[in-house]
């Protein structure tokens, strides 16, 4: 199973989650299988790529993101594509998947959405 979470660089399990799934500059990816360790750049639409966030890892065969929290529009858009979310994550990528091994992450479904990204408009809202 591939776990990836939004990250603010490249420092693997030390590094800290971002805040905002879709804005973030990395996301580490984890094989809880075999312990392999992937960081990849975020080249969504969000930082001036092409394509959504739930596409771009969907092509690295993740089977669920774990992030503090998202809006109903991405929670559908990875569930779409057979990715589950969990939210709740907070800390360092280390301290996320030791969350989500002892089942400390909850699952997300469009009623879990974010507040602040939810009912984003046409402008968005940045935090």
């Amino acid at each position: 199973m591939k776990a990836a979470i939004p990250t603010m660089g490249d420092r693997g399990l030390d590094e800290q989650v971002g805040e905002h799934f879709g804005r973030v500059p990395t996301y580490t990816i984890v094989d809880l299988d075999s312990d392999e360790i992937t960081v990849i750049d975020n080249t969504s639409h969000h930082k001036g790529g092409t394509g959504y966030p739930p596409e771009l890892l969907a092509k690295h065969n993740v089977d669920v993101m774990l992030c503090r929290g998202l809006g109903r529009r991405a929670i559908q858009m990875f569930t779409d594509l057979g990715i589950d979310v969990c939210i709740g994550a907070t800390g360092t990528v280390r301290d996320v998947i030791k969350a989500f091994k002892a089942d400390g992450l909850q699952s997300a479904d469009s009623g879990d959405a974010c507040t602040r990204h939810a009912f984003k408009g046409e402008g968005g809202h940045h935090h």
